[in-house]
Formats: structure tokens, sequence, C-alpha cells
């Protein structure tokens, strides 16, 4: 019997959908599964590019219907919808990152689109999805990599209302085939913000030079080079202060993707893992047999779980959003810093397991635990994330506000707000529902109970033991305190989905088990620390708890976890 809280390809049945977005999804997984592993494994070895599945894609207008917005659309079926965006990141991440990154950067390149008054160019956009082409992101440089305050992409005014661009964008995902490329630059007749420019170019234009894939991957990573291009007004996207904020609007919407991408690795990895490990024998016993093993799986299939429910419940709040609810913006960073490290921590568990098996060429396990590593590393690195989440940390835990509750959302509705954010400023301002009443829910849960001494003692460290000015400036120092604080928001929005999907309270503590750990470890971390203060050592080893220990519950996890064996599996 399939594990209902995973995903597994032979049982699928998104039901939960309208019927096109139901039929697309399955369409999806039936033609990887026609593919056959051996034929995915092969193309990812040899850095096939992604044609078949493009033609496929397009075949079956999967990106537009996903991808248009309603707004830019005539077709009932399309528009932006994150439930079901996030639900196909987790397909395409269970077959191979490289398909899911030319959909992702596709997403990256659509935003300052979506969010442009600029109807020619959204039009354009539209249908060049109708016809099946992909998109690009042109926002990083090689020698400045994200900084968007020091481009040296240049457009000099043409003297007929438009620009020459020229210079070079690097890391460019999908910069070899894309229709459209949402290109940041400024102008050189206007100085500081008021000069910044996104405008749309075409890479098969001769202007635009293709210099080489920055990476050895099918994924197309490129560097390309901008000489003279020529663009006109209908190819103006935003000017000053709104490109930039286009910028930081557009990797709100498309970092959000790498969580389920990330869910969908770990869990075609575990089926592998928790299979060989089940049928190896060593020393006269299956490998399972032994405790420390069980004990890796186990943890690994907690965590697991535990990423689904946040991101699950992260999609709530993030089709929610609006001007007075902008609490995604901390669950945002959330899922891509915490979601992703968590996946890293479960590929590094089941490999420990399986050891040389994975890093044999016929697994998808070896592709897994190379991709697993470039997730927390994508839209901004897990220090950059975890510095924003600090942002949020005292409203959220000491300064709570009300709200109407958000419950499940997988209506078939248009996430209009993602394309009119606003000023990408202000977080401080951001206000939160209180989070405790999530924790009270499974008070009797023994290991949330456990968790939860924790999360009140962080409470009191960021009311009486805060870092000081000279620590505030010490980010070694702070983004161990961020680590603290991202684990009770993790644990929240878990409760909230579980208490929404009545999860087996044995998976729950089984799961906040482990989170009590990782709360006494970063404790200790913290302690470590050389600007810690004694007021804050002292504050750091008395938050250090022990999990509360049930061999019985333990028992029924690695029962649930065994029987991963086998569930899913071709040597196609």
């Amino acid at each position: 019997m399939a594990d209902p809280l995973l995903f597994n390809p032979s049982t699928y049945d998104p039901a939960h959908f309208d019927p096109e977005t139901r039929r697309l999804l399955r369409a999806t997984v039936d033609w990887f599964e026609a593919r056959g592993k051996r034929r995915l494994v092969e193309d990812y070895r040899s850095r096939a590019w992604l044609g078949d599945f493009l033609d496929f894609a397009a075949k079956e207008s999967l990106f537009a219907t996903f991808l248009t917005p309603a707004s830019a659309s005539d077709g009932e079926d399309r528009r932006w919808d994150t439930a079901r965006i996030a639900a196909l990141n987790e397909i395409l991440g269970f077959y191979g990152l490289d398909y899911w990154y030319a959909w992702q950067v596709t997403i990256l390149g659509l935003g300052p689109v979506w969010q442009s008054d600029n109807a020619a160019a959204r039009s354009r956009a539209a249908q060049l999805l109708s016809e099946g082409e992909v998109f690009a992101f042109g926002l990083s440089e090689k020698a400045h990599g994200a900084d968007i305050y020091s481009t040296d992409m240049l457009l000099e005014p043409d003297g007929d209302g438009g620009f020459r661009a020229t210079g070079s964008k690097y890391y460019i995902g999908n910069g070899n085939a894309a229709g459209l490329v949402s290109v940041f630059g400024r102008r050189t007749d206007v100085e500081g913000p008021d000069g910044y420019v996104f405008f749309a170019a075409d890479s098969r234009h001769p202007a635009y030079h293709l210099v080489q894939n920055v990476v050895d991957s099918s994924k197309y990573v490129s560097e390309f080079r901008l000489d003279g291009y020529p663009v006109g007004p209908d190819d103006v996207l935003h000017t000053g202060r709104a490109a930039f904020d286009a910028a930081l609007n557009t990797v709100n919407v498309g970092k959000f993707n790498l969580c389920t991408a990330s869910i969908g690795i770990c869990e075609h990895a575990m089926y592998e893992a928790v299979t060989h490990a089940s049928n190896r024998i060593l020393y006269g016993r299956p490998v399972t047999a032994f405790p420390h093993v069980r004990r890796e799986l186990a943890d690994a299939y907690v965590r697991l779980v535990g990423m689904k429910l946040f991101s699950d419940r992260a999609v709530d709040y993030f089709r929610s959003a609006g001007p007075d609810d902008r609490r995604y913006l901390l669950f945002n960073p959330m899922t891509k810093m915490k979601v992703t490290t968590e996946g890293e921590k479960v590929i590094d568990l089941m490999w420990d397991v399986i050891a040389a098996k994975g890093f044999e060429k016929d697994t998808y396990f070896a592709q897994a635990a190379v991709e697993i590593r470039s997730l927390p590393k994508l839209e901004g690195t897990v220090h950059v994330n975890l510095a924003l989440i600090l942002k949020f940390m005292r409203n959220h835990l000491l300064e709570p506000a009300d709200y109407a509750p958000v419950g499940t959302r997988l209506d078939a509705a248009d996430d209009a707000f993602l394309f009119r954010q606003g000023p990408a400023r202000g977080l401080g301002s951001v206000r939160f529902h209180d989070w405790r009443p999530a924790y009270d829910a499974y008070a009797g849960v023994p290991n949330v109970a456990r968790f939860r001494e924790q999360a009140d003692a962080l409470c009191d460290f960021v009311a009486h033991a805060a870092p000081g000015e000279e620590q505030a400036r010490d980010l070694d120092f702070l983004l161990s305190v961020g680590q603290l604080f991202a684990l009770v928001v993790h644990g929240q929005l878990i409760l909230e989905q579980a208490r929404l999907t009545d999860l087996d309270e044995d998976v729950l503590d089984e799961l906040f088990s482990v989170l009590v750990r990782d709360f006494s470890a970063h404790a200790v971390e913290l302690h470590g620390k050389d600007s810690a203060t004694g007021e804050q050592q002292a504050w750091a080893l008395a938050a250090v708890r022990r999990p509360v220990v049930d061999t019985a519950r333990a028992a029924r996890i690695w029962q649930r976890v065994e029987a991963l064996s086998g569930a899913y599996g071709t040597a196609r």
C-alpha cells in the first residue's frame, strides 16, 4: 500500500484539482514513466538538451496553462495558481532537476513581464507561451553576481526614443533557447535608481550572442552578451525604481518553487534508498536490521514529511497574500532556505545508509546527491535568506496581530497579487498571527510540548538577551539566532498543516523529536560563538533539551519506512 504522505507515480491521482489540472499533472507523470528510468538517467549523464520534454510540454500547452495569468489569457484553464505550480515542481524534481530548471527559469523570466503595464510585451509573452517557448531571467552578471545595484548592462539612448543595449549576463538559465529574456540594465544618461530598466530581448536576435553554458549539465545556464541590441518602446518592461522592485518581486515568486523541487528529489531517492537497504544483506542480516540504520532512515522520513507539511501550508499564505497581509514574505524565504537545507539532510542520512550504492551510474540517487546541493544556493544563498528571515523575528515571536484564519487553498483561482506586490521594502512593518495556538493544539504530543519549551525560551532570549549594537553587526552570530527562529516558524506551519490534514500523531511526535535535537544543536553552536555574552551562553545551555523517547512509537514509524521498500521503482 502506498504511503499517502509521499508522492508515488504508481498511485498518483491529484483529484483535489480541477479536471484540466488533474489531466496535465497525470499526463506529465505518464510521459516520464513511459520514458523510463534508464533513459532519464542516461539523458542526465550525457547532458542531453531537454528538447523532447519541451516538445511534450508544448503539445500539451503545459507551461501556457500553468504560467499565463488570467489577465493575460482568454483560456478558462489558464491562470497563475501556486498550488498546482507547486505540484508540478514536485513532479519535475522527482524525475530530474534539469526538467524543473527549464520550467523554473521560465517562471523567473515571466515575472517582470506579468508585473509590467506594457500590453504589447504581455501579449507577446502569452503568445510565446502558447507556442511552447521557454523564457529566461537576465539579472546576474559575472563580476557582480545578483548585485543589481552594480549592473554593467548599459542602455544608450538611440535618439529615436529607444536604446541600444550592450553588456553581458552570466548564469542565465534557458539563455540558449528563450523566446523572451527579461534583462535588467541601466541607462547611460540617467544616474541612480531612476536609470534602471528591465527590457525584453530575444535570444535569436543577431545582436544577442550566446557565449557558453557555464555548467557541465543538461541545464543550459548561459553566459550571453548583447552588442548594440535594439530596445524599442514595446520592449521596455519597467523603468526606474519599478525595475528594481520587479527584480526582487520576481525572485519572491520564483524562489518559492525550490522547496517542492527539493521534496520531489528526496521522495524518489527515498524509494531507492529504502529498497536497496532492505534487500542488502550484511553480516547475515538485512542492512535495515541495524538500529543506527533504522534511526537514520526514520529521521530522513519524518524530515521529508515535515518538508511537505511546511511547504503545503506556505502555499495557503502565498495564495492569500495581499497589501494588508504580507506574511508570505517570511514563509517564502523559509521555504527556500529551511526546506531545501532539510532536503540536504534527508539525502545525507540516506546516503550514510546506502554508501557506495549512491555513486552508481544507474541510480537516480547519484544525481539526487548532486542536485540537492544546488537548491539552497539558488535564488539567494542560505545566509542571505537567513538574514532576511531575521528581519521578522521580533514581530513574529513577540508582537502578534489579529488575522482571519487562512484555510487550505486548492481553489482554481488566479494568484494575481503576486504580480502587483508593490515596493520591495517595509519588511519591519509586516505582522503575523500568533504562533502559539498551533503549538497549543498539540500540547498533548510529548515532543511538541518539549519543543514548545524551547520556543518559549527563544522568546525570552529575544526579549531579554537579544543581540546588542555590536553583535548586530556580527552576521556570524546573528545567523545562529536565525536558525533557532527558523525552527520555531518551521514547527508552526507543520502543526497548522497537521491539524488541517489530521496527521498521524506518531509521525508528528517523531518529527518533533528531531526538531528538539536540532534546536539543541543550534543552541550549543550559539554558545560557542566568539561574541556570545555570558548571559547568552547561559541561556543557550539552558535551552538544550532531550527528546521524549518512546520505543513503541519509533517501531510504528519504522513500519511506515520499511513499507517503502519496493513501493516504487522501474528498471526500464
